[in-house]
């Protein structure tokens, strides 16, 4: 159920994001009478603070879900979401500095 909810709200994301690049373009072009421009100004600001607050509620569970590892000894956040300070076992940082992937 969970996984269908985070999906969903992922999907919702992803419409919200192509929807606002969207309206930028279409603002972009300056073809739009001023009424209808303002009305999708006015929307993509609305679209924007969803996907603003949807981005810091994955922040947010990204942040418990690395603080539980580090209550279990795997990792520990010293700083803030996007920091790259953290704990890890002696042996992990040599293979981490070979490893090619983003994460």
């Amino acid at each position: 159920m969970k996984m269908k909810k985070a999906e969903a709200q992922n999907q919702n994301f992803e419409a919200s994001l192509a929807a606002l690049e969207k309206i930028v373009r279409e603002l972009e072009r300056g073809e739009l009478p001023l009424e209808k421009s303002l009305e999708l100004f006015e929307r993509g600001v609305r679209l924007s603070r969803e996907c603003q607050e949807r981005l810091q509620a994955a922040e947010r569970r990204i942040e418990v879900l690395l603080q539980r590892e580090g209550d279990e000894g795997r990792v520990s956040v010293v700083g803030a979401l996007g920091g790259d300070e953290f704990d890890a076992p002696a042996g992990d940082a040599k293979d981490a500095e070979d490893d090619e992937s983003v994460f």
